[in-house]
């Protein structure tokens, strides 16, 4: 089985939607984790969008990277330019894969046009997610 990280900034967001997604596209194929450089704790509104599409990451936990530099990764995915650019050396052989999603935690406006903007970040991420697992599990 692969072992697959998602590493953003605060793990807060982005890596738990992008967890929950190859979660459920793998579908027990790879074990996945996700991690943070900094942690930020999982985003009410990231749990919130996930479970609009029937999937619940109500349970992940916010994690720092430093926590799984013993595990033998086959991918490492870094889901934002910041991440990508503080991430720690992780030995190992790791093909490393880079999207910079938007931010959905830095949404402004109405509470509507918030979920709005998490919605479209979930999206981008969903395809994402399902055309990595097509190509490479």
């Amino acid at each position: 089985m692969k072992n697959i990280l998602v590493l953003c900034t605060g793990n807060s967001c982005r890596s738990q939607i992008a967890e929950g997604y190859l979660k459920h596209f793998a579908n027990g194929n790879a074990y996945i984790y996700s991690a943070g450089v900094e942690t930020h704790g999982v985003n009410p509104r990231a749990i919130a969008t996930m479970k609009e599409d029937g999937i619940d990451i109500s349970n992940n936990t916010s994690n720092n990277v430093d926590e799984y530099m013993n595990i033998p990764f086959d991918y490492i995915i870094t889901v934002c330019d910041n991440a990508k650019e503080r991430c720690p050396f992780i030995p190992g052989p790791a093909k490393r894969f880079h999207y910079n999603f938007p931010d959905p935690a830095k949404a402004t406006g109405t509470e509507e046009e918030i979920r709005k903007q998490f919605a479209d970040v979930r999206e981008q991420i969903k395809v994402y997610c399902q055309k990595f697992v097509e190509v490479n599990l």
